[in-house]
């Protein structure tokens, strides 16, 4: 995040240009890392700041945050979000309050193996009124944190009056050309059997041994490997053949965990024309680029409309190709093979869109793209190709 000007001034101006929002305010910062964030809320005038931080990185966040000043606001909590509770001293320290008024923390009574200074888990905990967080993933859910912004969210967040920020995020998908990178994944590919059967060859002349028998096994995961994998890109705006379609909205005040598990089946359709450059320019179709954007901003739900705080100054954070260089770039989903466009014609696409959350690994997902592709020339012909149905893993 640190090197990536484009998400460091998007939070940064989120902050600091709505300081009337954070005034005054209990903030929360989930999946803290080095503690920046935190750090912007403590100066922006929050008055107390929890940066969570599962990993050792919060030892670095303690040393950030006391350098800058700001370690009498921030307090750096390492562990799960969801383990987290509220220091049981802050509540009379920094008046914390609920949205009913609750403005007491009471301690545990202690059985005879009980500590008594740990807090209760039943008090009144939703004292947050901003939670902050950076916990976008490739094409926005590839090993995101969505799951323990929700679930903090639940816990924390002042559910009338608070807000989320980034606030809401969209996910959006668009044929690419980018005939290099897919003619080079394609023939890393090919190189890699020829390899195979080079050494079948050689194992059986030198060695005695037929290892043919794994042939297909070892086919398979190149295949899975190579083509199908999405691959991370960072594109030219050029590289994108039509207006990009959106496959995914949430809005972070009301979404759910169900909705962290993927993308149901989506819709789209792609027109896309030749730019009629001449019939020596071959162009062609190479597959799909995923990304993503986000904003900060009012909420939009109807509770949050009449009691959220106002984000005057509301910013919008995209991983497009029109941006540039991100941290998060984009997702590539290649076709088995390129779709040449003919000089002056049209394709069409048509097709649907799936993100499935793995079974073996919640952070990770597959995508299952369904689509036919019409052609028509220049003459006049039409082509349709039948329905093609790819499954991609997002490693």
């Amino acid at each position: 995040m640190l090197t990536d000007t484009h998400r460091m001034t998007a939070y940064h101006d989120a902050i600091m240009k709505n300081q009337h929002v954070f005034r005054d305010k209990v903030v929360m910062d989930v999946g803290s890392g080095s503690g920046i964030l935190a750090v912007w809320a403590a100066k922006a005038g929050a008055k107390r700041v929890y940066a969570v931080e599962y990993t050792d990185m919060a030892k670095h966040a303690r040393k950030v945050v006391e350098a800058n000043g700001v370690d009498h606001v921030v307090t750096v909590i390492q562990g799960a979000v969801e383990d987290v509770t509220i220091p049981v001293e802050d509540w009379e320290a920094f008046n914390l309050q609920t949205e009913e008024g609750a403005a007491a923390a009471k301690e545990c009574p202690a059985d005879d193996d009980d500590d008594a200074s740990i807090p209760c888990k039943q008090q009144p905990s939703k004292v947050v009124d901003i939670i902050i967080s950076e916990w976008m993933g490739y094409f926005l859910l590839r090993e995101s944190m969505l799951d323990s912004v929700i679930r903090a969210r639940d816990m924390f967040l002042k559910p009338k009056s608070g807000i989320l920020l980034p606030s809401h995020a969209t996910m959006l998908i668009a044929p690419i050309m980018n005939e290099d990178q897919h003619h080079m994944v394609i023939e890393e590919y090919l190189e890699g059997m020829n390899d195979w059967n080079d050494y079948l060859v050689n194992a059986k002349k030198q060695y005695g041994v037929d290892m043919s028998i794994l042939t297909e096994e070892y086919d398979k995961e190149q295949r899975d490997y190579y083509l199908k994998s999405s691959h991370y890109v960072q594109l030219d705006d050029d590289t994108i053949l039509a207006p990009p379609s959106v496959v995914k909205t949430l809005d972070l005040a009301v979404c759910t965990l169900e909705d962290a598990k993927g993308v149901d089946e989506t819709e789209f359709s792609f027109d896309i024309e030749s730019s009629g450059s001449g019939a020596d320019d071959e162009e062609e179709i190479n597959g799909f680029a995923g990304w993503f954007t986000v904003d900060f901003q009012s909420r939009t739900d109807e509770v949050g409309k009449q009691f959220g705080a106002k984000m005057t100054n509301p910013v919008h954070f995209s991983s497009s190709p029109e941006i540039g260089d991100t941290h998060w770039g984009q997702q590539a989903f290649y076709f088995p093979s390129a779709i040449p466009i003919q000089s002056n014609g049209k394709v069409k696409i048509d097709g649907t869109m799936e993100m499935i959350r793995s079974k073996d690994n919640a952070r990770l997902y597959n995508v299952k793209l369904q689509y036919t592709i019409g052609a028509a020339a220049a003459d006049g012909l039409n082509n349709v190709m039948d329905m093609v149905e790819s499954v991609y893993k997002i490693p």
